[in-house]
C-alpha cells in the first residue's frame, strides 16, 4: 500500500481537484477526499474503493451510520462526513434551492424523486403537494413499508395537504424490484385516494411508480 502523500502531486485526489476541477475526479477519488485519511494497512483510496465495491454511492444512501462506522478504517467521524455528503446530495436532488419547482409533466415530478427513490430497499410512499400554479409546496414521506409493500392510509396522505391548503397532489412510491408495473394493490389504492381527493377538493394529478432509474405515470397510462 502506497500512502497518498507519496503519489505525484497531480495524482493525489485533493491536488488533482485543485489543478483540474472536481469533474476530473473518479468516484473513488471523490470519496477518498471525504475520507481524508486511511489507516496503516489501507490508504484513503483503498478505503474508498472498498466502499464502492460494497455497492457504490447507492450503498452509501442505504447503509446506516452505525453500520458504516463499523467498517474497518471508517469510524464515527468518517461515517458522519459521508452521511452528511449523501444528505447534501439528497437535498440537491429535491431542488431545494429557494425556488419552488413547477410541475408541467410527469417527468418533472419524477426528476424530483428518482435520485433518492430509485434504489431504496423498502417501499417508500411520498406525496408532492402543489399549489394552484403547480408549484411544489413540499414533498412529504407518508410511509415506509416492507420489502414489497407500503402501508398507506388516506388520513395520512391528506393530513398535511389540508393543513397547507394544497390544491393538487402527485403520489409516488418506489418498487424495490425495479419493475414499474402497478400491482392490483397499487391500482386499488390509487382509486381510493383519487375518490378521497374528489371529496376533499384536492385533485390527484398522478401516481408515479419509481423503478431503477425509470418511472411509470399511472395517469399517462390511463390507470385512473
Amino acid at each position: 500500500m502506497i500512502p497518498i502523500k507519496e503519489y505525484p502531486e497531480e495524482l493525489r485526489p485533493r491536488e488533482k481537484l485543485l489543478f483540474f476541477g472536481p469533474e476530473s475526479l473518479s468516484d473513488q477519488e471523490l470519496l477518498a477526499i471525504l475520507l481524508r485519511t486511511g489507516i496503516k494497512e489501507r490508504s484513503a483510496l483503498d478505503l474508498a474503493q472498498e466502499l464502492l465495491l460494497a455497492g457504490g454511492f447507492i450503498y452509501l444512501t442505504q447503509v446506516s451510520t452505525e453500520e458504516l462506522k463499523g467498517r474497518k478504517g471508517i469510524g464515527l467521524a468518517k461515517a458522519a462526513q459521508i452521511k452528511a455528503a449523501v444528505e447534501i446530495g439528497r437535498r440537491l436532488s429535491r431542488k431545494e434551492m429557494g425556488v419552488k419547482p413547477v410541475i408541467h409533466t410527469p417527468a418533472d415530478a419524477a426528476d424530483l424523486l428518482m435520485g433518492e427513490m430509485s434504489y431504496l430497499d423498502r417501499e417508500h410512499f411520498k406525496v408532492i403537494n402543489l399549489n394552484t400554479k403547480n408549484q411544489v409546496l413540499v414533498i412529504e414521506e407518508v410511509s415506509v413499508g416492507s420489502l414489497n409493500a407500503s402501508l398507506v392510509h388516506p388520513r395520512e396522505v391528506f393530513k398535511l395537504p389540508i393543513k397547507r391548503s394544497a390544491a393538487k397532489l402527485i403520489l409516488a412510491h418506489n418498487h424495490p424490484s425495479g419493475d414499474v408495473q402497478p400491482s392490483r394493490e397499487d391500482l386499488a389504492l390509487t382509486e381510493r385516494l383519487y375518490q378521497a381527493g374528489n371529496l376533499l377538493g384536492i385533485e390527484i394529478l398522478d401516481h408515479l411508480i419509481i423503478g431503477h432509474n425509470t418511472f411509470l405515470s399511472m395517469k399517462e397510462k390511463e390507470y385512473f
